[in-house]
């Protein structure tokens, strides 16, 4: 089988590339127009960095078997026109996935927060159990070679199920692919303003998820959202809704939070629909450290302590900023955070910041008005971010100015949270907050 990706460069599809080139009988090709580290790296090590950049109609030659087809890629693609004018099986990222599992059971985590550590922590504990699976994960999880992984000899498979664009081809949500057997839901709280420009049509995406299950479907929903509680009462009628809320157990976990401890639960009661016992599951799980950028602590002092996560969207903002202020009651939080994705930079999204770091006893806001501009946005200003975060934000415009607000503070019995599905404009913020707590 011959396969050539369309955008091998991106964080999921070059992953998917080396696994689709890891199984028997398969040749992988691909082209970007762009790639950057650490795909840049991985593809090269594994022999499917293609040797230019660029979109060329005559890598697509009648002999490839399918062609998949990734997010960044436009419509008018020169190798996407050529591939349908020779009428080739075109796939998009998740549609592939579903293919090479069809015959699997498939557990898929869904939900606006919390997927990546709840994907985490079901294959953590699968690993630890002798428990084969295929999956696909958004982050790198210790113990794992990769975010993707496909084979044939596994019976199960675990997906991350994410509710944004499928492909330039399909404006459907990617989980709609997945028809799983298990699933679950763990709250809705509105992301993707530029997709879903109303929080009712966000909603029925994860409705019509409820409705793509296989039959006699397994729901795991968080019984604390409104939401799901009625999309749940809306569920076809053989499929079996199972709610959760927090684990309130005595296992000593390495990972801490509110948020967490629902993750867990939901991550038990999933694993316990294909036959794992809590039991099992809690001694496993309690030496789970977490998935990269996930509340991770990046270094520690005498008496300081740093993490960086990948929270952008109001309510992750809002989870992360109290779960450290938990954790760390008697510490100074200091926490920042960089509006980068396409909905924390919309004019009318920012009103949902309202009082996401009001634990915070210093609360830092960076965003980049040339990023705004370039994604043809309506510009805003720094009062604009302060008046809808409210509280004491300090909002930044230039990575520098905050880089020396950072520098000012005194790091004795203080907590630092860096926050960010970017780079904070190119900071390397493991080797910055190391210098930071470490200061005199």
């Amino acid at each position: 089988m011959r396969i050539h990706f369309i955008a091998i460069g991106g964080a999921a599809m070059h992953n998917l590339a080396m696994a689709v080139a890891s199984k028997p009988g398969y040749t992988v090709t691909g082209s970007d127009d762009e790639i950057f580290d650490p795909a840049l790296t991985h593809l090269r090590d594994a022999g499917l960095l293609p040797k230019e950049f660029g979109w060329h109609a005559e890598n697509i030659t009648p002999d490839i078997d399918a062609v998949i087809l990734g997010m960044h890629a436009r419509e008018d693609n020169p190798e996407l026109k050529r591939a349908r004018e020779l009428g080739l099986k075109i796939y998009s990222f998740p549609e592939y996935l579903y293919e090479q599992t069809r015959d699997k059971t498939r557990i898929v985590v869904a939900g606006s927060h919390g997927k990546t550590t709840t994907t985490a922590m079901i294959l953590y504990v699968m690993q630890r159990l002798g428990i084969e699976a295929d999956y696909m994960v958004g982050a790198q999880i210790e113990g794992f070679e990769r975010m993707v992984r496909l084979s044939t000899t596994a019976k199960y498979a675990v997906f991350e199920g994410d509710e944004y664009l499928t492909s330039p081809l399909d404006r459907r949500s990617k989980f709609l692919w997945y028809h799983p057997h298990v699933a679950i839901l763990t709250g809705i709280a509105w992301d993707h303003i530029n997709v879903f420009p109303t929080f009712p049509e966000y909603v029925d995406t994860f409705r019509r998820f409820v409705h793509s299950f296989e039959p006699q479907g397994k729901l795991v929903y968080y019984s604390g959202d409104e939401n799901l509680k009625m999309l749940a009462a809306e569920a076809p009628t053989d499929m079996t809704c199972i709610p959760y809320s927090e684990y309130t157990g005595e296992v000593k976990m390495q990972v801490f939070g509110r948020h967490n401890m629902q993750n867990l639960q939901a991550a038990c009661l999933a694993l316990q629909q294909i036959g794992v016992e809590p039991e099992d599951f809690y001694r496993e799980i309690a030496s789970f450290t977490g998935a990269s950028n996930r509340l991770e602590k990046i270094c520690e002092s005498r008496t300081a302590v740093a993490y960086r996560d990948f929270a952008h969207s109001p309510s992750k903002l809002k989870a992360t900023v109290e779960a450290v202020k938990e954790r760390y009651p008697e510490k100074r939080l200091v926490a920042c955070m960089e509006l980068h994705t396409f909905s924390s930079l919309m004019a009318d999204f920012l009103p949902q910041y309202k009082g996401c770091m009001d634990k915070a006893d210093t609360a830092l806001v960076y965003f980049n008005p040339e990023v705004v501009e370039h994604k043809r946005l309506q510009s805003f200003n720094p009062s604009d971010v302060q008046t809808a975060f409210g509280g004491k934000v300090e909002v930044f415009t230039d990575n520098s100015e905050m880089l020396k607000r950072l520098q000012s503070i005194n790091y004795d019995n203080t907590a630092l949270l860096m926050m960010s599905s970017g780079t904070f404009g190119g900071l390397d913020v493991k080797s910055m907050a190391t210098e930071l707590i470490n200061s005199k």
